[in-house]
Protein backbone atom coordinates (compact mmCIF):
# COMPACT_ATOMS: atom_id res chain seq x y z
CA UNK A 1 0.00 0.00 0.00
CA UNK A 2 1.42 3.39 -1.05
CA UNK A 3 1.56 6.26 1.40
CA UNK A 4 -0.87 9.15 1.12
CA UNK A 5 -1.44 12.44 2.90
CA UNK A 6 -3.66 12.17 5.98
CA UNK A 7 -3.42 15.76 7.28
CA UNK A 8 -1.72 19.07 6.42
CA UNK A 9 -0.61 21.63 9.02
CA UNK A 10 1.21 24.34 7.06
CA UNK A 11 4.66 22.86 6.27
CA UNK A 12 3.99 19.67 8.30
CA UNK A 13 2.30 16.82 6.46
CA UNK A 14 1.07 13.70 8.27
CA UNK A 15 0.96 10.23 6.72
CA UNK A 16 -1.07 7.53 8.47
CA UNK A 17 -1.05 3.70 8.39
CA UNK A 18 2.26 3.45 6.53
CA UNK A 19 5.27 2.04 8.40
CA UNK A 20 7.98 1.89 5.73
CA UNK A 21 9.41 5.36 6.35
CA UNK A 22 12.60 5.86 8.38
CA UNK A 23 13.69 8.93 10.33
CA UNK A 24 15.48 11.55 8.24
CA UNK A 25 14.38 10.00 4.95
CA UNK A 26 13.77 12.31 2.00
CA UNK A 27 10.33 11.90 0.43
CA UNK A 28 8.38 13.38 -2.47
CA UNK A 29 5.05 14.85 -1.39
CA UNK A 30 1.95 15.18 -3.58
CA UNK A 31 1.50 15.07 -7.33
CA UNK A 32 4.03 17.89 -7.73
CA UNK A 33 6.68 15.90 -5.82
CA UNK A 34 7.54 18.54 -3.25
CA UNK A 35 10.71 17.81 -1.27
CA UNK A 36 10.08 16.64 2.28
CA UNK A 37 11.91 14.98 5.18
CA UNK A 38 10.57 12.53 7.75
CA UNK A 39 11.01 14.19 11.16
CA UNK A 40 8.79 12.09 13.41
CA UNK A 41 7.45 8.52 13.45
CA UNK A 42 4.69 7.35 15.79
CA UNK A 43 3.06 3.93 16.05
CA UNK A 44 0.66 4.51 13.19
CA UNK A 45 1.74 7.75 11.53
CA UNK A 46 4.73 9.73 10.28
CA UNK A 47 5.25 13.50 10.23
CA UNK A 48 7.02 15.10 7.27
CA UNK A 49 8.37 18.64 7.04
CA UNK A 50 8.03 19.99 3.51
CA UNK A 51 10.69 22.36 2.19
CA UNK A 52 8.33 24.07 -0.26
CA UNK A 53 5.05 25.94 -0.07
CA UNK A 54 2.30 23.42 0.68
CA UNK A 55 -0.48 25.62 -0.71
CA UNK A 56 -2.74 23.54 -2.98
CA UNK A 57 -1.82 20.17 -1.44
CA UNK A 58 -4.81 17.92 -0.76
CA UNK A 59 -5.52 15.00 1.53
CA UNK A 60 -4.96 11.57 -0.10
CA UNK A 61 -2.30 12.83 -2.50
CA UNK A 62 0.59 10.33 -2.73
CA UNK A 63 3.82 10.50 -0.70
CA UNK A 64 6.72 8.60 -2.25
CA UNK A 65 9.71 7.31 -0.29
CA UNK A 66 13.22 7.62 -1.74
CA UNK A 67 15.04 5.37 0.71
CA UNK A 68 17.75 8.04 1.15
CA UNK A 69 18.36 10.82 3.66
CA UNK A 70 18.04 14.47 2.67
CA UNK A 71 21.23 15.09 0.73
CA UNK A 72 22.70 17.73 -1.55
CA UNK A 73 24.86 17.42 -4.64
CA UNK A 74 28.43 18.60 -4.19
CA UNK A 75 29.89 19.52 -7.55
CA UNK A 76 31.87 22.14 -9.44
CA UNK A 77 29.90 25.32 -10.04
CA UNK A 78 28.92 25.91 -6.40
CA UNK A 79 31.30 28.85 -6.15
CA UNK A 80 29.88 32.10 -7.46
CA UNK A 81 26.34 30.74 -7.35
CA UNK A 82 23.28 31.63 -5.25
CA UNK A 83 21.07 28.91 -3.74
CA UNK A 84 17.96 28.49 -1.64
CA UNK A 85 17.87 26.67 1.71
CA UNK A 86 18.16 23.17 0.24
CA UNK A 87 20.85 24.16 -2.26
CA UNK A 88 18.69 24.61 -5.34
CA UNK A 89 20.16 27.29 -7.63
CA UNK A 90 18.30 30.60 -7.66
CA UNK A 91 20.06 31.48 -10.90
CA UNK A 92 18.74 29.89 -14.04
CA UNK A 93 21.16 28.53 -16.60
CA UNK A 94 20.70 31.78 -18.51
CA UNK A 95 22.03 33.65 -15.47
CA UNK A 96 18.67 35.21 -14.59
CA UNK A 97 18.11 35.55 -10.83
CA UNK A 98 14.82 34.74 -9.10
CA UNK A 99 13.92 34.41 -5.41
CA UNK A 100 11.29 31.80 -6.25
CA UNK A 101 11.75 28.27 -7.59
CA UNK A 102 9.08 26.35 -9.45
CA UNK A 103 7.21 23.96 -7.15
CA UNK A 104 8.37 20.39 -7.39
CA UNK A 105 11.68 21.32 -8.98
CA UNK A 106 13.32 18.84 -6.62
CA UNK A 107 16.89 18.90 -5.38
CA UNK A 108 18.16 20.03 -8.75
CA UNK A 109 21.82 20.11 -9.71
CA UNK A 110 23.35 23.32 -11.00
CA UNK A 111 23.82 22.32 -14.63
CA UNK A 112 24.25 18.64 -15.49
CA UNK A 113 25.07 19.42 -19.12
CA UNK A 114 27.96 21.81 -18.52
CA UNK A 115 31.40 20.35 -19.20
CA UNK A 116 34.41 21.02 -17.01
CA UNK A 117 38.10 20.69 -17.93
CA UNK A 118 39.23 17.70 -15.85
CA UNK A 119 42.88 16.96 -15.18
CA UNK A 120 43.38 13.38 -13.94
CA UNK A 121 46.11 13.13 -11.30
CA UNK A 122 45.78 9.45 -10.28
CA UNK A 123 47.19 6.42 -12.08
CA UNK A 124 45.30 3.42 -13.44
CA UNK A 125 45.61 0.43 -11.11
CA UNK A 126 46.39 2.56 -8.08
CA UNK A 127 44.89 1.66 -4.72
CA UNK A 128 42.72 4.49 -3.41
CA UNK A 129 40.87 5.03 -0.16
CA UNK A 130 37.86 7.18 0.68
CA UNK A 131 38.53 10.86 0.19
CA UNK A 132 41.55 10.27 -2.07
CA UNK A 133 42.27 12.95 -4.69
CA UNK A 134 42.17 11.58 -8.23
CA UNK A 135 41.76 14.73 -10.34
CA UNK A 136 41.17 18.45 -10.36
CA UNK A 137 39.21 21.10 -12.23
CA UNK A 138 40.33 24.67 -12.79
CA UNK A 139 36.97 26.04 -11.61
CA UNK A 140 38.12 29.67 -11.78
CA UNK A 141 41.27 31.73 -11.34
CA UNK A 142 40.84 31.71 -7.55
CA UNK A 143 40.01 28.09 -6.69
CA UNK A 144 40.91 24.64 -8.03
CA UNK A 145 38.18 22.04 -7.47
CA UNK A 146 39.54 18.67 -6.28
CA UNK A 147 37.84 15.44 -7.38
CA UNK A 148 37.68 13.02 -4.44
CA UNK A 149 36.74 9.38 -4.00
CA UNK A 150 33.38 9.38 -2.17
CA UNK A 151 33.29 8.47 1.52
CA UNK A 152 32.77 4.74 2.04
CA UNK A 153 34.52 3.67 -1.17
CA UNK A 154 38.05 2.28 -1.40
CA UNK A 155 39.84 -0.19 -3.62
CA UNK A 156 41.63 -0.39 -6.94
CA UNK A 157 41.17 1.99 -9.88
CA UNK A 158 40.20 -0.40 -12.68
CA UNK A 159 39.11 2.33 -15.09
CA UNK A 160 40.31 5.90 -15.38
CA UNK A 161 39.22 8.36 -18.03
CA UNK A 162 41.85 10.55 -19.60
CA UNK A 163 42.10 14.26 -18.99
CA UNK A 164 39.45 16.18 -20.91
CA UNK A 165 36.05 17.84 -20.66
CA UNK A 166 33.39 16.02 -18.60
CA UNK A 167 29.98 16.86 -17.18
CA UNK A 168 28.62 15.72 -13.82
CA UNK A 169 26.84 12.85 -15.63
CA UNK A 170 30.05 11.44 -17.14
CA UNK A 171 31.86 8.58 -15.43
CA UNK A 172 35.55 9.35 -14.93
CA UNK A 173 36.68 6.32 -12.91
CA UNK A 174 35.69 2.90 -11.58
CA UNK A 175 36.85 1.55 -8.22
CA UNK A 176 36.76 -2.18 -7.46
CA UNK A 177 36.64 -2.95 -3.73
CA UNK A 178 38.04 -6.00 -1.91
CA UNK A 179 34.73 -7.85 -2.36
CA UNK A 180 34.85 -7.41 -6.13
CA UNK A 181 32.07 -4.82 -6.23
CA UNK A 182 32.57 -1.92 -8.63
CA UNK A 183 31.74 1.73 -7.93
CA UNK A 184 31.36 4.42 -10.59
CA UNK A 185 33.07 7.72 -9.79
CA UNK A 186 31.90 11.10 -11.08
CA UNK A 187 33.15 14.65 -10.63
CA UNK A 188 30.24 15.22 -8.23
CA UNK A 189 28.92 13.35 -5.21
CA UNK A 190 25.99 13.51 -2.81
CA UNK A 191 26.16 13.88 0.96
CA UNK A 192 23.42 13.96 3.66
CA UNK A 193 23.35 17.45 5.15
CA UNK A 194 22.76 16.44 8.77
CA UNK A 195 25.74 14.07 8.89
CA UNK A 196 29.22 15.60 9.43
CA UNK A 197 31.81 14.52 6.89
CA UNK A 198 34.46 12.32 8.55
CA UNK A 199 38.05 13.45 9.10
CA UNK A 200 41.24 11.65 10.12
CA UNK A 201 42.05 13.81 13.18
CA UNK A 202 41.15 17.18 14.64
CA UNK A 203 44.06 19.40 15.57
CA UNK A 204 44.55 22.20 18.09
CA UNK A 205 44.10 25.69 16.63
CA UNK A 206 47.37 27.57 16.26
CA UNK A 207 46.93 30.60 14.00
CA UNK A 208 44.37 33.41 13.82
CA UNK A 209 41.83 34.05 11.13
CA UNK A 210 43.26 37.35 9.91
CA UNK A 211 40.45 39.80 9.23
CA UNK A 212 42.14 43.21 9.02
CA UNK A 213 39.64 44.54 11.58
CA UNK A 214 41.65 45.91 14.52
CA UNK A 215 39.13 45.36 17.29
CA UNK A 216 38.90 41.72 16.19
CA UNK A 217 42.48 40.85 15.25
CA UNK A 218 44.05 42.59 18.22
CA UNK A 219 41.50 42.64 21.03
CA UNK A 220 39.20 39.67 20.37
CA UNK A 221 40.82 37.36 17.80
CA UNK A 222 39.27 34.20 16.42
CA UNK A 223 41.44 31.23 15.48
CA UNK A 224 41.36 29.70 12.04
CA UNK A 225 39.11 26.70 12.63
CA UNK A 226 37.44 28.40 15.61
CA UNK A 227 33.93 29.56 16.43
CA UNK A 228 32.49 33.02 17.07
CA UNK A 229 29.13 34.63 17.72
CA UNK A 230 28.14 38.16 16.67
CA UNK A 231 25.06 39.09 18.74
CA UNK A 232 23.38 42.44 18.36
CA UNK A 233 20.05 44.16 18.05
CA UNK A 234 18.62 45.77 14.93
CA UNK A 235 20.95 48.31 13.31
CA UNK A 236 24.09 47.38 15.26
CA UNK A 237 26.00 46.21 12.20
CA UNK A 238 25.90 42.38 12.26
CA UNK A 239 25.60 42.05 8.50
CA UNK A 240 28.23 44.70 7.78
CA UNK A 241 30.65 43.04 10.18
CA UNK A 242 30.18 39.72 8.40
CA UNK A 243 30.65 41.41 5.02
CA UNK A 244 34.00 42.80 6.20
CA UNK A 245 35.02 39.38 7.45
CA UNK A 246 33.98 37.76 4.18
CA UNK A 247 35.90 40.30 2.13
CA UNK A 248 39.11 40.57 4.12
CA UNK A 249 39.61 37.34 6.08
CA UNK A 250 42.41 35.07 4.93
CA UNK A 251 40.07 32.10 4.42
CA UNK A 252 40.26 30.51 0.97
CA UNK A 253 36.50 30.07 0.59
CA UNK A 254 33.52 31.92 2.10
CA UNK A 255 30.09 30.35 2.63
CA UNK A 256 27.49 33.06 3.38
CA UNK A 257 24.08 31.93 4.64
CA UNK A 258 21.28 34.47 4.78
CA UNK A 259 18.94 32.55 7.07
CA UNK A 260 15.49 34.07 7.56
CA UNK A 261 16.59 37.67 7.04
CA UNK A 262 14.38 40.30 5.40
CA UNK A 263 14.15 40.06 1.64
CA UNK A 264 15.37 43.62 0.97
CA UNK A 265 18.34 43.13 3.32
CA UNK A 266 19.28 39.88 1.58
CA UNK A 267 18.91 41.54 -1.82
CA UNK A 268 21.29 44.28 -0.71
CA UNK A 269 23.76 41.70 0.55
CA UNK A 270 23.69 39.78 -2.73
CA UNK A 271 24.13 42.97 -4.75
CA UNK A 272 27.07 44.04 -2.58
CA UNK A 273 28.74 40.65 -2.81
CA UNK A 274 28.43 40.67 -6.60
CA UNK A 275 30.31 43.98 -6.69
CA UNK A 276 33.05 43.16 -4.17
CA UNK A 277 36.57 42.68 -5.48
CA UNK A 278 38.80 40.10 -3.81
CA UNK A 279 41.80 42.08 -2.52
CA UNK A 280 44.03 39.00 -2.87
CA UNK A 281 43.45 38.46 -6.58
CA UNK A 282 41.71 41.66 -7.79
CA UNK A 283 39.00 39.41 -9.16
CA UNK A 284 35.32 39.21 -8.12
CA UNK A 285 34.97 37.94 -4.56
CA UNK A 286 32.11 35.71 -5.72
CA UNK A 287 34.66 33.42 -7.39
CA UNK A 288 35.45 31.99 -3.96
CA UNK A 289 32.04 32.53 -2.33
CA UNK A 290 28.91 30.40 -2.07
CA UNK A 291 25.71 32.31 -1.22
CA UNK A 292 22.68 30.60 0.34
CA UNK A 293 19.62 32.82 0.55
CA UNK A 294 16.57 31.82 2.54
CA UNK A 295 14.58 34.97 3.25
CA UNK A 296 11.82 35.31 5.84
CA UNK A 297 9.09 34.85 3.21
CA UNK A 298 10.51 31.52 2.00
CA UNK A 299 9.29 28.19 3.48
CA UNK A 300 10.25 27.93 7.14
CA UNK A 301 11.36 24.29 6.86
CA UNK A 302 13.94 25.21 4.22
CA UNK A 303 15.26 27.88 6.61
CA UNK A 304 15.90 25.17 9.20
CA UNK A 305 17.79 23.10 6.59
CA UNK A 306 19.80 26.00 5.15
CA UNK A 307 22.35 26.00 8.01
CA UNK A 308 23.09 22.32 7.44
CA UNK A 309 23.30 22.71 3.66
CA UNK A 310 25.81 25.53 4.05
CA UNK A 311 28.06 23.73 6.50
CA UNK A 312 28.03 20.58 4.35
CA UNK A 313 29.35 22.61 1.41
CA UNK A 314 31.96 24.12 3.72
CA UNK A 315 33.11 20.68 4.90
CA UNK A 316 33.37 19.49 1.30
CA UNK A 317 35.82 22.25 0.38
CA UNK A 318 37.62 21.76 3.71
CA UNK A 319 38.19 18.13 2.66
CA UNK A 320 39.96 19.43 -0.45
CA UNK A 321 42.50 21.12 1.82
CA UNK A 322 41.08 24.65 1.89
CA UNK A 323 40.54 27.03 4.79
CA UNK A 324 36.80 27.76 4.79
CA UNK A 325 34.86 30.37 6.76
CA UNK A 326 31.09 30.13 7.10
CA UNK A 327 28.98 33.21 7.92
CA UNK A 328 25.52 32.35 9.25
CA UNK A 329 23.19 35.36 9.40
CA UNK A 330 21.41 34.65 11.60
CA UNK A 331 21.15 31.61 13.86
CA UNK A 332 18.29 33.31 15.72
CA UNK A 333 16.07 33.05 12.64
CA UNK A 334 17.12 29.41 12.33
CA UNK A 335 16.15 28.82 15.98
CA UNK A 336 12.80 30.49 15.32
CA UNK A 337 12.24 28.03 12.47
CA UNK A 338 12.97 25.19 14.90
CA UNK A 339 10.43 26.68 17.31
CA UNK A 340 7.75 26.99 14.64
CA UNK A 341 8.22 23.45 13.36
CA UNK A 342 8.35 22.10 16.91
CA UNK A 343 5.04 23.79 17.69
CA UNK A 344 3.38 22.24 14.66
CA UNK A 345 4.69 18.84 15.75
CA UNK A 346 3.06 19.49 19.17
CA UNK A 347 6.34 18.95 21.01
CA UNK A 348 6.72 20.06 24.61
CA UNK A 349 8.17 23.60 24.55
CA UNK A 350 11.07 24.78 26.71
CA UNK A 351 12.16 28.33 27.55
CA UNK A 352 10.36 31.03 25.48
CA UNK A 353 8.72 28.32 23.39
CA UNK A 354 11.95 27.02 21.86
CA UNK A 355 12.21 23.22 21.64
CA UNK A 356 14.11 21.39 24.38
CA UNK A 357 16.68 20.23 21.83
CA UNK A 358 17.73 23.79 20.86
CA UNK A 359 20.93 23.43 22.90
CA UNK A 360 21.96 20.16 21.25
CA UNK A 361 21.23 21.51 17.77
CA UNK A 362 23.42 24.56 18.40
CA UNK A 363 26.15 22.32 19.79
CA UNK A 364 26.07 19.99 16.78
CA UNK A 365 26.34 22.99 14.45
CA UNK A 366 29.30 24.71 16.10
CA UNK A 367 31.12 21.43 16.77
CA UNK A 368 31.57 20.95 13.03
CA UNK A 369 34.22 23.69 13.09
CA UNK A 370 37.89 22.87 13.52
CA UNK A 371 41.36 22.41 12.05
CA UNK A 372 41.56 18.89 10.64
CA UNK A 373 43.79 16.35 8.97
CA UNK A 374 41.61 15.05 6.15
CA UNK A 375 41.26 11.43 5.05
CA UNK A 376 43.27 12.23 1.90
CA UNK A 377 46.27 13.56 3.85
CA UNK A 378 45.58 17.26 3.26
CA UNK A 379 44.97 19.79 6.03
CA UNK A 380 42.03 22.15 6.12
CA UNK A 381 40.01 24.27 8.50
CA UNK A 382 36.41 25.31 8.98
CA UNK A 383 35.68 28.52 10.88
CA UNK A 384 32.10 29.25 11.94
CA UNK A 385 30.90 32.81 12.61
CA UNK A 386 27.23 32.98 13.54
CA UNK A 387 25.24 36.19 13.88
CA UNK A 388 22.62 36.22 16.64
CA UNK A 389 19.63 38.59 16.57
CA UNK A 390 18.19 38.70 20.10
CA UNK A 391 14.84 40.44 20.27
CA UNK A 392 15.27 43.92 21.70
CA UNK A 393 19.01 43.34 22.01
CA UNK A 394 18.43 41.15 25.08
CA UNK A 395 21.52 38.94 25.47
CA UNK A 396 19.81 36.89 28.20
CA UNK A 397 17.39 35.24 25.75
CA UNK A 398 17.84 31.48 25.09
CA UNK A 399 19.59 31.54 21.69
CA UNK A 400 22.30 33.98 22.81
CA UNK A 401 22.82 32.29 26.17
CA UNK A 402 23.10 28.81 24.67
CA UNK A 403 25.31 30.00 21.83
CA UNK A 404 27.80 31.37 24.37
CA UNK A 405 28.21 27.83 25.69
CA UNK A 406 29.61 26.57 22.39
CA UNK A 407 31.60 29.46 20.92
CA UNK A 408 34.98 30.65 22.14
CA UNK A 409 34.79 34.17 20.74
CA UNK A 410 31.95 36.57 21.54
CA UNK A 411 31.73 39.88 19.67
CA UNK A 412 28.93 41.68 21.49
CA UNK A 413 27.53 44.51 19.36
CA UNK A 414 26.38 47.53 21.33
CA UNK A 415 23.46 49.71 20.22
CA UNK A 416 24.89 52.77 21.99
CA UNK A 417 28.14 52.46 20.04
CA UNK A 418 26.18 51.95 16.82
CA UNK A 419 24.00 55.00 17.45
CA UNK A 420 27.20 56.98 18.10
CA UNK A 421 28.42 55.85 14.64
CA UNK A 422 31.22 53.80 16.21
CA UNK A 423 31.71 50.77 13.95
CA UNK A 424 32.41 47.93 14.32
CA UNK A 425 30.14 48.38 17.34
CA UNK A 426 31.90 45.61 19.29
CA UNK A 427 31.72 46.42 22.99
CA UNK A 428 35.16 45.81 24.53
CA UNK A 429 33.66 45.39 28.02
CA UNK A 430 31.20 42.58 27.20
CA UNK A 431 33.09 40.83 24.39
CA UNK A 432 35.69 38.13 24.98
CA UNK A 433 37.89 35.54 23.30
CA UNK A 434 39.37 32.30 24.63
CA UNK A 435 41.96 31.86 21.87
CA UNK A 436 44.66 34.27 23.09
CA UNK A 437 46.83 31.68 24.86
CA UNK A 438 46.75 29.28 21.89
CA UNK A 439 47.57 32.07 19.43
CA UNK A 440 50.29 33.72 21.54
CA UNK A 441 53.18 31.73 19.95
CA UNK A 442 51.96 32.74 16.47
CA UNK A 443 51.83 36.42 17.43
CA UNK A 444 55.30 36.26 18.98
CA UNK A 445 56.77 34.62 15.88
CA UNK A 446 54.91 36.49 13.13
CA UNK A 447 54.04 39.90 14.57
CA UNK A 448 55.85 41.08 17.68
CA UNK A 449 57.19 39.62 20.91
CA UNK A 450 55.29 42.34 22.79
CA UNK A 451 51.98 41.95 20.95
CA UNK A 452 50.12 40.01 23.68
CA UNK A 453 51.50 42.24 26.46
CA UNK A 454 50.51 45.40 24.57
CA UNK A 455 47.06 43.98 23.89
CA UNK A 456 46.58 43.37 27.63
CA UNK A 457 47.61 46.97 28.37
CA UNK A 458 45.12 48.34 25.83
CA UNK A 459 42.26 46.31 27.32
CA UNK A 460 43.31 47.33 30.84
CA UNK A 461 43.15 51.02 29.88
CA UNK A 462 39.68 50.62 28.36
CA UNK A 463 38.45 48.81 31.47
CA UNK A 464 39.94 51.52 33.71
CA UNK A 465 38.22 54.18 31.60
CA UNK A 466 34.85 52.51 32.21
CA UNK A 467 35.46 52.61 35.95
CA UNK A 468 36.47 56.28 35.87
CA UNK A 469 33.44 57.23 33.77
CA UNK A 470 31.19 56.01 36.59
CA UNK A 471 32.94 58.51 38.87
CA UNK A 472 32.71 61.27 36.25
CA UNK A 473 28.94 60.78 36.08
CA UNK A 474 28.73 61.51 39.80
CA UNK A 475 31.23 64.32 40.38
CA UNK A 476 32.37 65.46 36.93
CA UNK A 477 35.75 65.13 35.24
CA UNK A 478 37.21 68.31 36.79
CA UNK A 479 37.41 66.58 40.16
CA UNK A 480 39.75 63.88 38.84
CA UNK A 481 43.50 64.17 39.27
CA UNK A 482 45.62 64.58 36.13
CA UNK A 483 46.84 60.97 36.08
CA UNK A 484 43.23 59.74 35.89
CA UNK A 485 42.29 62.37 33.32
CA UNK A 486 45.24 61.11 31.28
CA UNK A 487 43.76 57.59 31.27
CA UNK A 488 40.52 59.05 29.86
CA UNK A 489 42.43 60.91 27.12
CA UNK A 490 44.51 57.88 26.09
CA UNK A 491 41.42 55.66 26.15
CA UNK A 492 39.73 58.15 23.84
CA UNK A 493 42.64 57.72 21.40
CA UNK A 494 42.24 53.93 21.65
CA UNK A 495 38.49 54.10 21.07
CA UNK A 496 38.52 56.56 18.18
CA UNK A 497 41.94 55.99 16.69
CA UNK A 498 42.17 52.22 17.06
CA UNK A 499 38.89 50.41 17.85
CA UNK A 500 36.77 52.46 15.42
CA UNK A 501 37.23 51.50 11.77
CA UNK A 502 35.61 52.83 8.60
CA UNK A 503 34.64 50.00 6.25
CA UNK A 504 34.23 52.42 3.36
CA UNK A 505 37.59 54.21 3.72
CA UNK A 506 40.23 53.09 1.24
CA UNK A 507 42.99 53.00 3.89
CA UNK A 508 41.05 52.31 7.09
CA UNK A 509 38.95 49.41 5.78
CA UNK A 510 41.80 46.90 6.28
CA UNK A 511 44.79 47.03 8.64
CA UNK A 512 47.72 44.62 8.53
CA UNK A 513 49.02 43.02 11.71
CA UNK A 514 52.24 45.00 11.38
CA UNK A 515 50.36 48.30 11.35
CA UNK A 516 48.08 47.19 14.21
CA UNK A 517 51.09 46.29 16.32
CA UNK A 518 52.85 49.57 15.56
CA UNK A 519 49.72 51.58 16.38
CA UNK A 520 49.45 49.86 19.76
CA UNK A 521 53.10 50.55 20.53
CA UNK A 522 52.80 54.24 19.65
CA UNK A 523 49.65 54.71 21.76
CA UNK A 524 51.24 53.01 24.75
CA UNK A 525 54.48 54.96 24.23
CA UNK A 526 52.47 58.19 24.32
CA UNK A 527 50.77 57.02 27.52
CA UNK A 528 54.05 56.15 29.24
CA UNK A 529 55.72 59.46 28.34
CA UNK A 530 52.64 61.46 29.30
CA UNK A 531 52.37 59.56 32.58
CA UNK A 532 56.03 60.35 33.29
CA UNK A 533 55.33 64.04 32.64
CA UNK A 534 52.27 63.94 34.92
CA UNK A 535 54.43 62.41 37.66
CA UNK A 536 56.74 65.43 37.27
CA UNK A 537 53.73 67.74 37.75
CA UNK A 538 53.51 68.86 34.11
CA UNK A 539 49.88 70.08 33.68
CA UNK A 540 47.71 67.83 31.50
CA UNK A 541 46.23 70.79 29.59
CA UNK A 542 49.78 71.65 28.53
CA UNK A 543 50.26 68.13 27.15
CA UNK A 544 46.93 68.14 25.34
CA UNK A 545 47.92 71.34 23.58
CA UNK A 546 50.58 69.39 21.69
CA UNK A 547 49.73 68.22 18.16
CA UNK A 548 51.08 64.69 18.74
CA UNK A 549 47.78 63.64 20.37
CA UNK A 550 45.65 64.63 17.38
CA UNK A 551 48.17 63.20 14.92
CA UNK A 552 48.22 59.76 16.54
CA UNK A 553 44.44 59.55 16.56
CA UNK A 554 44.40 59.94 12.74
CA UNK A 555 47.13 57.39 11.94
CA UNK A 556 44.46 54.81 11.05
CA UNK A 557 43.27 56.65 7.93
CA UNK A 558 46.32 58.77 7.07
CA UNK A 559 49.04 56.12 7.02
CA UNK A 560 48.75 53.21 4.61
CA UNK A 561 49.61 49.60 5.40
CA UNK A 562 52.82 49.89 3.36
CA UNK A 563 54.01 53.02 5.21
CA UNK A 564 54.47 51.67 8.73
CA UNK A 565 57.90 53.35 8.85
CA UNK A 566 55.95 56.61 9.19
CA UNK A 567 54.29 55.20 12.33
CA UNK A 568 57.70 54.24 13.71
CA UNK A 569 58.71 57.87 13.24
CA UNK A 570 56.11 58.90 15.81
CA UNK A 571 58.41 57.54 18.53
CA UNK A 572 60.80 60.39 17.73
CA UNK A 573 57.89 62.87 17.83
CA UNK A 574 56.82 61.55 21.24
CA UNK A 575 60.39 61.86 22.55
CA UNK A 576 60.57 65.45 21.26
CA UNK A 577 57.20 66.20 22.87
CA UNK A 578 58.42 64.72 26.19
CA UNK A 579 61.73 66.59 26.19
CA UNK A 580 60.13 69.88 25.17
CA UNK A 581 57.53 69.84 27.96
CA UNK A 582 60.10 68.65 30.47
CA UNK A 583 62.31 71.61 29.56
CA UNK A 584 59.36 74.01 29.91
CA UNK A 585 58.60 72.64 33.35
CA UNK A 586 62.22 73.05 34.38
CA UNK A 587 62.03 76.74 33.43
Amino acid sequence: MAASIHAINSSIVTVKDYKAFVMGEMVMVGHEKLIGEVVRIDADKASIQVFENTGGLKVHEPVMATGKPLAITLEPGLLGNIFDGVLRPLKSQSGELSIYISRGMGAADIDTEKSWPVKITAGLGAMVSEGALIGEIHENDSITYKIMIPIGISGKLTYLAGSGDYSSKDKIAIVEDVKGHTHDIYISQKWPIRQPRPVHTKETVSEPLITGQRVIDTLFPIAKGGTAAVPGGFGTGKTMTQHQLAKWSNADIIIYIGCGERGNEMTGALEEFSELIDPRSNRPLLERTVLIANTSNMPVAAREASIYAGITVAEYYRDMGYDVAIMADSTSRWAEALRELSGRLEELPAEEGFPAYLTSRLASFYERAGVVNNLNGTSGSLTIIGAVSPQGGDFSEPVTVNTKRFVRTFWALDKNLAYARHFPAINWLTSYTEYVDELAPWYAENVSANFIKNRAEIIKLLSREAELMEIVKLIGSDALPDDQKLILEISKIIRIGFARQNAYHSIDTYTTFEKQSMMMEIILELFEKSKALADKNVPLNLMLGESVYSEIITIKDRVGNDDVNIIAGFKDKISEFYNRLLAKEAL
